[in-house]
């Protein structure tokens, strides 16, 4: 190991990706400076494989304690929505033009953690990791020609289905679901790296990444945690309630404070507090799932959102595994009941979600670990040059259709700034 004092972290970060980029493997976990009490570095950034794992449900995360058990070391990786259908008896059908495994994990040839102003690189070639990065050049940012993202909704189709969802909750058959739509482009060529640090100047956020596996990229601006372990304490903190930023900081002010009382945002939220409590309680000691904190207001860039925190216990007889599987899919991203939500969106939606609304992150070598939740995030396979990026929101008997609509084309905002489209709204 490494370790020395970095004096421009802006520089470093910008090199480091570009070095990374070049490897089969590549991942860079940035907290953007958001002060969060659960992360341990500012920034890591894990660069070529020692040893992988890809592998569809069945039987992944079995697989996956396996090679925890194999490999002590950091492991880095992610987990596609629809090893829900490992999970629970559910199915996937819908079309998938991504192919995202549903499981992908790698242990990193070279890790660098980065916290304050203290740099630390974890490999047998640190020296080299250090002299290749700095020599590593920054090329002129390109201009992007504009593109016409398509949706696989139209405005009047999204706002017939969720009429149709809603009849879903009349009848008793949920409570509130995540309904979700993908945007996309096909034959689209881009720069992964550019476009990445494009995003994260229009939405810098807590769980920022970027991921390569392979010909495939998930460049991300997500404000959310899934789950995170810290000792013997496991927190997840769910976000249900979006509003857009004010044009003044009085008008942001007003907003920011009719989102904390707002009855549907809060409706929507406790909610999901309710649905992690209960995926806690699998994974708990008696006693110990409790909310440490109920709709908290946190601000971004682009919107506010609000975010509870909800905590236990581990039990220590269970594997990490079966702590992340006890959780997964999270409760934001499915609805109540949570298996019926997932059910019924499988027919409603007609894109496969894939890692998009699943989870990447780490697993370190004292078995803490801590993953986002995939939303916000531009998905690219650069073999095929499809790019595509979802948005969802929830979905409640009081929603009202347009609406939600709008807040699905807040949420795709900075997405779409990032590769300089334009969406048909018709």
């Amino acid at each position: 190991m490494m370790q020395l004092k970095i004096e421009d972290k802006f520089v470093f970060k910008q090199q480091a990706l570009r070095w990374g980029n070049q490897h089969e493997y590549c991942a860079v976990f940035d907290s953007h400076q958001y002060q969060d009490p659960y992360s341990t570095f500012d920034l890591l950034i894990a660069v070529d494989s020692i040893a992988t794992l890809e592998t569809p449900y069945g039987d992944a995360f079995t697989k996956l304690e396996a090679f925890k058990n194999k490999h002590q070391n950091w492991l880095i990786g992610g987990l596609a929505y629809d090893l829900k259908n490992e999970v629970e008896d559910l199915t996937s059908h819908n079309i998938d033009s991504l192919a995202f495994p549903d499981l992908f994990f790698f242990v990193p040839k070279h890790l660098i953690l980065i916290k304050g102003d203290d740099l630390a690189i974890f490999s047998n070639d640190a020296e080299q990791v250090l002299t290749a990065i700095s020599n590593t050049s920054i090329e002129e940012e390109q201009s992007l020609p504009p593109i016409e993202i398509n949706c696989k909704f139209s405005k009047k189709e999204y706002i017939k289905t969720v009429k149709q969802i809603q009849q879903e909750i009349v009848a008793g058959n949920i409570y509130e679901t995540n309904f979700c739509i993908e945007f996309y482009k096909e034959l689209t060529s881009l720069n992964p790296v550019q476009v990445y640090e494009r995003l994260s100047q229009l939405s810098p956020t807590p769980f920022s990444s970027f991921f390569k596996w392979k010909d495939k990229y998930v460049l991300c601006a997500s404000p959310e945690r899934f789950l995170a372990k810290r000792g013997n304490k496991i927190t997840s903190q769910p976000i249900k309630g979006t509003a857009k930023r004010g044009k003044n900081p009085e008008e942001d002010k007003a907003i920011k404070e009719a989102l904390a009382n707002h009855p549907k945002e809060q409706q929507e939220n406790v909610m999901i507090v309710d649905l992690v409590r209960n995926d806690l309680t699998k994974s708990a000691k008696k006693g110990t799932v409790a909310v440490e904190e109920l709709f908290g207001i946190y601000s971004f860039k682009q919107v506010h959102q609000m975010i509870s925190t909800v905590v236990c216990e581990v039990d220590e007889k269970l594997s990490i595994t079966e702590i992340i599987k006890n959780t997964f899919p999270m409760g934001s991203m499915t609805g109540a009941p949570k298996i019926k939500a997932m059910q019924l969106m499988e027919n409603y939606e007609k894109s496969k979600r894939g890692i998009y609304s699943g989870a990447i992150g780490y697993i370190s070598p004292n078995q803490d670990f801590d993953f986002n939740v995939v939303i916000r995030s531009i998905l690219y396979d650069k073999n095929s040059k499809y790019l595509s990026f979802h948005a969802g929101s929830a979905i409640t008997f009081y929603a009202d259709a347009e609406n939600e609509y709008e807040e699905c084309l807040l949420k795709i905002s900075a997405m779409l700034a990032s590769v300089n489209g334009s969406v048909e709204t018709n």
